[in-house]
Order: C-alpha cells, then structure tokens, then sequence
C-alpha cells in the first residue's frame, strides 16, 4: 500500500468509520428504554472506546495488514476463527440493513407524513437501490462518503447549538424511570452507533509512520466522536424530555425546536444521502466478504464467483439483497421493533469485538501498556455481549454454523488455492515463533542464570 495517509486523513477516515447513521435516531431509542439515565450509557460507551479504539490501533502498528481484525484472529487462533467471525460480519448486514432504511424512513415520514407506510416504503426502495448500485459495480468513492460524515458532523453540530436554549434540567427526572438495570440494555444497543472501531486496523500500512501517526489518528477520533454523541445525546434529553422517546427522528425535532419546521425536509433529504453511503459500504464490503470465505470454503463454493481483484461478487450480494429484503419482511409481519433487530446485529459487531480483543490479549507483548488496555477491552466488550441478553443468540449462532460448515464440507476451496498455503506459512511461523525462548509468561520475570 503506498503510505501517504495524513494524521487528519486518518483520523477523518476513523471518524467516518465509527460515526453512522444510527446517531440519526438512537438517542430517541436510549431514552426510550432507558430514560434520561441512557446518558450513562453512552458515557460509558464513549470510555469504552479508549481501549477498544486504541487496542486496534496498537494491532495495526505492530502488524499492519489489510485484513485488519481477521488477521489478527487468524494469527492467534486459526483460520477456523476467523471464519466465524467473517460469519458474524457477513450475517450481520442483512439483518442490519432494515433498521438503518427504517431509520431514513422514519425521517422521511416525519417531513411528507404516511407514517409507517411512507418508512417502510423507503426502506425497501433504500436496500434494492444499494442492491442494483453494487450490482452495477457503482459505488461512492472515499471522497463522497468523508464527504457526507463531515455533513453529518455539522448537521449535529447545529441540531445542538440552535436547540440548546430550550433545554431544561426539569427533564432530567425522573433519571431511571424503568430501572437501574435499563443502562445495560440501552448500552447494548448503543453499540450500533460504536461499530467502526475496528475499520483502524487496516488502515496502519496507509500511513507514513504507522508507530507515531496512527495513535495520534485514534486519539483524535476518539475525541470527536465523543464530543459530539455526548453532545447529542445530552440535548435530546434536555430539550426533548419524555417526548424524545416517542420520536423517531430526534435530529428533525432538535432543529425544529431552534430553526422551525423547514427544517424537516433538510433532515430527510440528509438522512436519505448517510444512509445510502452507510448501506453501500456494508453491502460492499459484505459482499466481498462473503465471495472471499466462499473461495477459501467457508461459504458455499457458488458464492465465489467475483472473489477477484476488480470484479462484482454479485451472488454474494444477491444473498446480502434478498436476506435485508426478508428482514424487513420478517420484521413487519411479525411486529418486531426497531430495537430488536439493531439488537441482533450489535450482538454481532460485539462477538467480533470479543474475539478480536482476545487475539490482541494473545499476540500484544505480555504485561505491556498495551496488553493491559488490550485485557480492559476485553473484559469491557465481554460485558456488553452479557447485556446483550437472548438477542446474542444469532450472533453465536453464526458462529457456530461457521465452524459446523467447515467441519462438515469436504470439497476443497476452488478460488484463492494459495490462501491456504499462506495460512500454513503464516501458523508455521507463529510455531517457530512461540518454540523460541520468550522469557517468563508472568507478568513478573526472572532473573537471568549466571553461567
């Protein structure tokens, strides 16, 4: 990879990572299960970001590639692992495409009325549009999706700013309305608005000084991303009160609190353009996901085709389309809420989290600064599996079909035969590596022998 990647470059790209279009409506769905103690949620949220964000980054410095999180599994725990989590992944984003359409939707709605109709229509027109674009080999370049993050970034800005005078601390009570207990559950499906963290890795080979560049990125990020779900978070509570959880489109609300109504048709119109940028890099990137464990036989050997460099996986993006378009269907018939699908895809996001902070924990230096922010990660996103109750279900049951899959397949992958000879070379050298004397596995080492 040329390494031409600013600080700021970066740090804009993490940033766009992590910022999505789930700020557009959670914190109306926080307060919804949480009341205004959701705040504490999204605090802690935004601290757990420290370690998490900055463990990947350590990661990437030490072992840039652009496989990011699966590598690092793979090293650590085989190939096995990291196909699980390319399950995770890949099945995540069909079952995270409704919700983040219905959320457009729900803003679309809100600016030309038709309630649930208008959302859902929106929805199914958002995922067949993202569908035929992939198909087509179109996608937004980097350029256009900074672009609609930095939009984003300002449009919360203001939604902040115009609405703050409204705001009274009156709202603040009662703090828990359903709870102490409700923090975790709001905190679980926050996550969707976290997920992203992981996109840092990759990029360690893209910069010039990986070492020094890619902390400074992190920290960065970190910051802006903090500032400003705090920040939003903070003014739906306060200018909205109660009525927030009875709002799907918080954004909408805040700037029509401090601007008037117009301003429901600018909301709309950007929440449509993040939401397409948002899906079309799911999709993307799902759909290359999927034809590449499909050629390294982790997936059906038909989904394969368009594993190479420069053609369009369109099997693979066929099963992404139809599986987002069964959701959607799933999700209307049975009456499930909005809250239990972003559920069901944070549990995902989450394991991958899990087993990718338990790679770091394995593969860091022992008892480093960085091992130890590695283990915090760890034992933070364990907890947050835990909070993510019966909906980890699917999560694990990715997982788990990966690994049934793999043992029961028994045709060779047909693409990519060379995978599987870098995997061997890549496990021999950690059995070279791990046979060589390391010093002490403790955190405390022994003093040398005289000879």
């Amino acid at each position: 990879m040329k390494s031409s990647l600013s600080v700021p470059q970066g740090a804009a790209l993490s940033i766009g990572a992590v910022l999505g279009t789930g700020v557009i409506t959670l914190p109306s769905l926080g307060v919804q299960v949480a009341g205004p103690a959701s705040l504490v949620a999204w605090i802690a949220l935004v601290v757990l970001s420290v370690p998490l964000a900055t463990t990947f980054a350590a990661m990437g410095a030490r072992h840039p590639d652009s496989r990011g999180v699966s590598a690092y599994v793979d090293r650590a725990f085989g190939a096995r692992a990291a196909g699980a989590i390319g399950w995770c992944f890949y099945f995540a984003v069909p079952v995270g495409a409704p919700p983040a359409s219905l959320m457009a939707g729900a803003y679309v709605a809100d600016a030309v009325g038709g309630g649930r109709t208008t959302a859902v229509v929106t929805a199914a027109s958002l995922i067949v549009f993202v569908g035929v674009l992939n198909a087509a080999g179109l996608r937004l370049s980097g350029r256009v999706q900074l672009v609609l993050t930095a939009v984003l970034a300002a449009l919360i800005s203001v939604a902040v700013l115009v609405a703050a005078p409204h705001g009274s601390t009156a709202h603040l009570t009662p703090f828990a309305p359903h709870g102490i207990g409700a923090i975790g559950s709001a905190a679980a499906l926050l996550v969707w608005g976290f997920a992203g963290w992981e996109a840092i890795a990759p990029l360690a080979g893209e910069y010039r000084d990986p070492r020094r560049d890619l902390p400074r990125a992190t920290t960065i990020a970190i910051a802006v991303v903090g500032v400003l779900y705090l920040a939003l978070a903070a003014a739906t509570v306060l200018v909205l009160g109660p009525a927030a959880a009875h709002t799907s489109a918080p954004l909408s609300a805040l700037l029509v609190a401090g601007v008037g109504g117009p301003a429901r048709i600018v909301t709309a119109v950007l929440a449509v353009l993040l939401t397409v940028g948002a899906m079309n890099a799911y999709f993307a990137g799902g759909s290359r996901l999927g034809a590449a464990l499909a050629a390294d036989g982790a997936l059906p050997a038909s989904l394969a085709k368009g594993a190479e460099t420069g053609a369009v996986p369109r099997r693979s993006l066929a099963v992404i389309t139809g599986l987002a378009l069964g959701s959607l269907v799933a999700n209307e018939v049975f009456h499930f809420d909005l809250a239990q699908l972003m559920l069901l895809t944070t549990g995902c996001f989450t394991l991958v989290y899990v087993i990718g902070t338990a790679a770091a924990v394995r593969l860091l230096p022992r008892c480093s600064t960085a091992w130890w922010t590695a283990l915090i990660a760890f034992v933070s996103v364990c907890g947050l599996l835990v909070m993510n109750g019966p909906h980890v279900v699917w999560a694990i049951g990715a997982a788990a079909a990966s690994l049934l899959y793999r043992r029961l397949r028994r045709q060779p992958p047909l693409l990519h035969a060379s995978a599987a000879a870098t995997s061997e070379r890549v496990r021999s050298s950690t059995v070279r590596e791990s046979s060589q004397p390391s010093g002490s596995t403790t955190c405390r080492s022994e003093p040398a022998r005289p000879r």
